[in-house]
């Protein structure tokens, strides 16, 4: 009489499946400890899950063979113990996992993973005795990873109100920031210093060349290094031109400024000028002493209507 085989909804994984589908095997005894176990505990959608990859890595089986012991045995694995990552939950997992997975071909699909009853049912399913020891140590993880975060509950709290009151310092902190950003003294179309007002006049100017887009124009009898300073606060991409009285020191300072830096260009003015302009763009400053000078006594720098190419014509 035949013997009769018997059908069952359970699945076992032979020996024939690990022998081909085995990875590394990882003997489990002492030194699969707790701690290595817990490095393989991600969080996603407020609770702990395990990847498919890793846990047959733990069981010493290929992850197609297990995902398909877990297809063979489905209604044992409903979605609170085991489901399949987004791409954006995937990303996410990717930045927990500290170990790299180069050199397995890359990611074909999105992982499976399974959270704490999900393990336990995978322990039902492969059954061996290396699976039955890798879950005990997965459980004796997840149990220590509960008490931990029990235990840490009230820290975990005054960690996340401490950042909350950061935040909302640093709200209050761009908020004055601001504030003061908007008190702040602007440039404005005309200006007046005092005798000794050096460092108002300086910043003024400097605030002027800052602003400029294209040039910056300075017509000044009295020039020296002072003034090739105050002309390299301007943009890399600003031109930078310089009409004054020849002096050979100037020509020497500027000689060397240009082996270095955003050159300057000097040109020699044709005759004395009594008056000192300053052209930004398309805007004309008269101003009532040398740059170098400004501050040192009573004088003003005011925004003239008139074109710069008119002043400039009048250098000819």
């Amino acid at each position: 009489m035949a013997k009769k085989e018997m059908t069952t909804d359970k699945f076992e994984v032979t020996n024939r499946d690990l022998k081909e589908g085995a990875l590394e095997q990882i003997t489990v005894h002492d030194q699969l400890s707790i701690d290595q176990v817990k490095s393989h505990i991600y969080s996603i959608r407020g609770t702990e899950v395990m990847l498919d990859r890793e846990l047959a890595q733990l069981y010493g089986v290929e992850t197609k063979v297990l995902n398909q012991a877990v297809k063979r045995n489905i209604q044992r694995f409903p979605e609170r113990f085991m489901f399949q990552v987004s791409p954006e939950e995937w990303d996410s997992l990717k930045s927990q996992i500290v170990t790299s997975n180069k050199g397995r071909g890359g990611d074909r699909y999105l992982p499976y993973v399974f959270t704490e009853q999900g393990v336990t049912q995978l322990s039902t399913i492969l059954r061996s005795k290396t699976a039955i020891e890798v879950s005990i140590r997965i459980m004796d993880a997840f149990v220590a990873m509960r008490r931990f975060l029990s235990t840490n509950a009230g820290m975990f709290q005054r960690i996340e109100k401490v950042e909350q009151h950061q935040m909302l310092t640093d709200k209050k902190v761009e908020l004055v920031l601001k504030r003061m950003d908007e008190l702040a003294p602007r440039v404005t179309p005309e200006q007046i210093f005092a005798t000794g007002c050096v460092w108002d006049a300086w910043s003024y100017i400097s605030d002027l060349i800052r602003s400029a887009n294209a040039r910056v124009v300075l017509i000044d009898n009295f020039v020296d290094d002072r003034v090739l300073t105050l002309l390299d606060k301007r943009n890399d991409a600003v031109s930078a031109t310089i009409y004054s009285r020849y002096t050979e020191q100037f020509r020497l300072d500027l000689a060397k400024h240009n082996e270095q830096y955003n050159p300057i260009t000097f040109i020699q003015l044709p005759h004395k000028s009594h008056d000192r302009f300053l052209i930004i763009d398309e805007d004309v400053y008269l101003m009532g002493a040398s740059v170098k000078d400004m501050g040192t006594s009573l004088c003003a720098i005011t925004k003239m209507e008139i074109a710069p190419e008119t002043v400039l014509s009048l250098l000819k």
